[in-house]
């Protein structure tokens, strides 16, 4: 990408997070970016793999997030902050992106305990595709707990098709992916992060994130993908995702004193364990 187009994306994703709680449209963000309206889409889609309003919307919701997590705003409040001005308006979307209600995510201190899948066929139709892979880490990367899965879209939000959790960089495999186009997106964080996330006035910003596809899935497919993860830049849509407690207290399930494990090890392959990522009711 030429250096001047990222410069003009990076200025136009820095006007929206200075103005999350105003009504912003694309010609307000191509005026950040000093181009017209219709080539400032372009470019962005192409920098991001999202378009400018989708960015915006998930911006607004990671701001949200934060403020969750980090004030005692009342939610209708939080809505207004991030330029919503109806509350179900906000909460509908921030649920549907998160996978849990602004009260829950509170509630939880912003984690989850699993990511539901969603098998409910609207996405795509179950089929005997396979999609394999391995996760690396970058030079700039330390080791966490590693969660991978299939979207529609180059954001992580919602629920995955197919997901996974890994305890260290290694394989991936999944079974029955259904049909349709995929991106295969991994984000990893460590329990040091995410205690920073909480205790200090920032985003998530501590991230480690990587993108593989689109790709196209048929009822035959056999993928195999390898992603290195990378800290979270600039051009990086936001993780909507409620990310995955690591802290050594949410090892254990609620009311029960014994480790709840992640992944079950198969020979040298490391397969997701069932209860990490459930299928949605």
């Amino acid at each position: 990408m030429e250096q001047s187009v990222e410069l003009a994306v990076k200025r136009a994703i820095m006007m929206m997070q200075e103005n999350l709680g105003e009504q912003l449209t694309v010609e307000d963000m191509a005026r950040a970016a000093m181009f017209s309206k219709f080539h400032f889409s372009r470019i962005f889609l192409r920098a991001t793999g999202i378009s400018p309003g989708r960015f915006l919307s998930a911006l607004r919701l990671q701001r949200a997030k934060h403020l969750l997590r980090s004030t005692k705003l009342n939610v209708a409040d939080i809505s207004l902050r991030v330029g919503y001005n109806s509350l179900g308006t906000f909460s509908s979307r921030f649920t549907r992106s998160v996978g849990m209600s602004p009260t829950a995510y509170r509630r939880l201190a912003g984690f989850a305990t699993h990511i539901p899948i969603d098998r409910s066929g609207r996405l795509g139709q179950p089929s005997a595709a396979r999609v394999s892979g391995e996760i690396r880490l970058g030079p700039a990367v330390e080791p966490g707990l590693i969660f991978v899965g299939m979207f529609p879209d180059r954001i992580p939000e919602g629920r995955p098709v197919s997901c996974a959790v890994l305890t260290e960089p290694g394989c991936f495999h999944f079974e029955s992916v259904p049909t349709g186009s995929w991106y295969l997106l991994a984000q990893s964080v460590t329990e040091k992060s995410q205690q920073m996330m909480w205790d200090h006035d920032a985003p998530d910003q501590r991230i480690s994130v990587a993108t593989h596809g689109p790709l196209t899935v048929r009822s035959d497919t056999v993928v195999e993908a390898e992603l290195t993860l990378q800290p979270a830049g600039t051009l990086d849509p936001p993780v909507l995702l409620a990310l995955l407690d690591v802290r050594p207290e949410a090892s254990t399930e609620r009311g029960h004193t014994e480790p709840r494990p992640l992944l079950q090890t198969i020979g040298r392959r490391q397969f997701p364990w069932t209860r990490a990522c459930r299928p949605a009711a």
